[in-house]
């Protein structure tokens, strides 16, 4: 099952909605049955072994499925950046131990054998306030806000992602990029494709910048522009070349091959692997502008990549 997904807007007001900040992690769906915790992405890739902490969340109910991001405090603001080597690979419980992650849950969608998708988001909200979450030390309750404005300003002011809007009578449509939940955000963030990579100068073996893309209306790859900046660390750098390794093609895959300035020394591969990257808008020609990477989204599917407004 997919989780419910925001719309991107601007901030709606009015006593029928309800504020939480946007988290910068890993939305994550809890699944607890039969005695058993089962994680899975939003892709439904099932990452259970990424985060040994959240076992214990079999103690809060016997029959449970919660949504909510996982996320990795650095400076007390959540880092996606921090939590990148823990969304890719399985860890052990002593090394989650060193530096725990936090389960923001903010929706339950079933208790007790009950599937809750129909209820109002009021009523879903006082089912997961009346479990006992404190159960878990690395699960918390994502804190509800009545101003919007306000919430907006402080998140700002923390240097956080944003904050999300939604709807006190929404139902939970799973899959659905639903207009009853917007995103508001501070920076512009964009998923695309890699359709190439050019090595670092002067260390073949490390990767100096992406070549990106986005599928267009026809269907076919357009080119978005190249990313250097968020690609110094080893993490990344790892799980990256692992990746890209299996993945090479001869040709470029986008409908229209990059400019000479680009495309030099670049290699091509499938476009298979999503990233993400945070930019300050798209040029007249549809290239984004001072993009950074954040890191590699294996919880996002290449069919889910659409350009963002």
């Amino acid at each position: 099952m997919q989780p419910m997904l925001a719309t991107p807007g601007s901030l709606p007001s009015g006593p029928g909605w309800v504020y939480e900040v946007k988290w910068d992690g890993m939305r994550v769906l809890a699944d607890v049955a039969d005695g058993r915790l089962r994680l899975h992405g939003r892709s439904g890739r099932e990452v259970t072994d990424n985060f040994p902490e959240l076992a214990s969340l079999t103690w809060v109910a016997p029959d449970l499925l919660v949504d909510g991001e996982v996320v990795l405090l650095d400076g007390g603001v959540p880092s996606f950046a921090a939590l990148a080597e823990r969304i890719h690979r399985p860890v052990s419980a002593a090394r989650a131990r060193a530096r725990l992650v936090t389960f923001m849950a903010f929706d339950v969608l079933r208790l007790y054998g009950v599937w809750l998708f129909d209820r109002p988001l009021d009523e879903r909200r006082a089912t997961l306030e009346r479990l006992d979450l404190s159960l878990v030390p690395a699960v918390g309750l994502s804190p509800l806000y009545s101003d919007g404005a306000a919430l907006l300003a402080a998140t700002a002011a923390r240097g956080m992602e944003g904050i999300v809007a939604k709807r006190r009578d929404s139902p939970y449509r799973p899959g659905w990029r639903s207009p009853s939940w917007v995103k508001v955000s501070h920076r512009y963030t964009q998923s695309l494709l890699v359709g190439g990579w050019r090595p670092e100068r002067g260390g073949a073996a490390r990767i100096g910048a992406l070549l990106l893309g986005v599928p267009g209306p026809d269907g076919g790859l357009r080119y978005a522009g190249r990313v250097g900046s968020g690609l110094a660390g080893g993490a990344v750098q790892r799980v990256l070349g692992a990746l890209l390794s299996q993945l090479v093609v001869a040709d470029p895959p986008f409908a229209v091959r990059p400019p000479r300035t680009d495309a030099a020394g670049a290699r091509w591969c499938e476009p298979l692997i999503v990233v993400e990257v945070a930019h300050l808008g798209w040029t007249d020609g549809d290239r984004l502008r001072q993009p950074v990477l954040r890191g590699v989204r294996d919880d996002v599917e290449p069919g889910e990549v659409r350009r963002e407004p």
